[in-house]
């Protein structure tokens, strides 16, 4: 906030601030529809109108982008990046991604993140240190991404290094785009050909074979780039929003010992424990849109052409839709936006809930309480991610 208490929301400043949530309530009640000049961009906090802007595709476009540097620079986004496509293009490849989030294979690979999860907590049983984020976040999610697609785990660590290297910016700096070259998933190149000899029972093997209608009516195969681009988002996605949950549901649960030991009572609250995190400190504060025609809302016009953010961390906590919407409780009923809505919810929502409830599970059956050092403890800071860079814990 300035000094002036003028009110002032910079996507790539706030997360400075020991608590966001302050700028988020006047934003909702002051200026619903609000205006940066100096960054060029305009913010939606509203339950309600983010909500209709995340069903409104045709006005809220996700074609230029989904991250507010991406629709600023205006690159040329490849062939097969589906979270950046509006139908019918989106449509038809969201189609060919959601093979690898059926519930078939959500089953198929249950026990293999437990067992995967349980190697990951196993060395800490009897020691009074954990981190969330460093021993369990940074692993678990890249191990299940890696299970769905096929990647052998040589190669999976340095692709969610790679993500993060993409993802992260320093405080007050957005993150650098290419203009030519604002996606690359080329180094998975040596492991698609591989896989392209060597098929399993894989979401790689299935979509090197899979035949499709594209929006010309050719049916046919995907191309090699339009391939390693799907297998690019996936991973990337999949690395980075799981493992913000997984810090969440530490420190949340940490701050909370009154629902941590109704929790380790009643594992029947896991999904509800982790939906509640969700909405009160989503992994993705914002998401953005370009306007495509001209729009009102609440007597103001967003002209065509802008950069609008949706600030789902803002939505989630909107009085008008949630009853005592700063307080966490795993016991309300309500839906929250941390997936989006409309065409473009978040394909891999059941696996992240899937994620993150088996790792509450497992770290409630050998620590049922922590406390967070918090001298320890480092957020991470960029324009699209909220969460912790390491969150150590004490235990036993």
């Amino acid at each position: 906030m300035l000094a002036s208490d003028q009110l002032h929301y910079d996507p790539y400043t706030i997360e400075l601030e020991p608590d966001p949530h302050e700028v988020y309530r006047r934003l909702r009640d002051e200026a619903p529809v609000y205006r940066n000049e100096e960054k060029d961009f305009w913010a939606l906090t509203r339950f309600a109108d983010v909500e209709a802007a995340f069903k409104d595709h045709e006005r809220f476009s996700s074609a230029r982008g989904n991250i507010l540097e991406v629709i600023k620079a205006n690159p040329v986004i490849p062939s097969g990046m589906f979270i950046n496509e509006d139908p019918p293009e989106h449509t038809i490849h969201r189609a060919l991604v959601g093979r690898a989030f059926t519930p078939r294979r959500m089953r198929e690979i249950e026990d293999k993140i437990r067992a995967y999860c349980i190697r990951c907590l196993e060395p800490f049983e009897g020691a009074d240190r954990f981190d969330f984020v460093t021993d369990l976040g940074n692993e678990l999610p890249m191990r299940a991404i890696g299970m769905l697609l096929g990647i052998p785990e040589s190669m999976q660590e340095s692709e969610r290094e790679r993500t993060d290297r993409r993802l992260q910016s320093d405080p007050g700096t957005p993150m650098p785009v290419r203009k030519d070259r604002y996606f690359t998933a080329e180094s998975f190149a040596d492991y698609v050909d591989w896989r392209a000899r060597n098929p399993s029972d894989d979401l790689v093997t299935e979509l090197l074979n899979v035949e499709f209608t594209d929006v010309d009516g050719v049916t046919r195969r995907l191309t090699r780039d339009e391939l390693l681009v799907f297998v690019g988002v996936i991973a990337g996605a999949g690395f980075e929003t799981t493992g913000r949950l997984i810090g969440w549901l530490g420190r949340l649960l940490g701050d909370h010992p009154d629902v941590r030991r109704e929790v380790a009572a009643n594992r029947e609250l896991l999904p509800a424990v982790v939906d509640e995190t969700l909405r009160y400190e989503p992994t993705g504060a914002s998401i953005a849109r370009y306007v495509t025609t001209d729009v009102e809302l609440h007597g103001t016009t967003v002209p065509a052409g802008s950069a609008v953010l949706l600030v789902v961390a803002a939505a989630n906590r909107d009085p008008r839709r949630f009853r005592d919407p700063d307080r966490f409780d795993i016991h309300r009923p309500d839906p929250h936006l941390t997936f989006g809505h409309g065409l473009h919810f978040c394909l891999g929502a059941s696996l992240a809930r899937l994620e993150g409830r088996i790792a509450l599970d497992e770290v409630l059956n050998r620590f049922p309480d922590w406390e967070v050092d918090d001298d320890a403890a480092r957020r991470v800071y960029t324009s699209t991610m909220r969460g912790w860079e390491t969150l150590p814990v004490h235990i036993g």
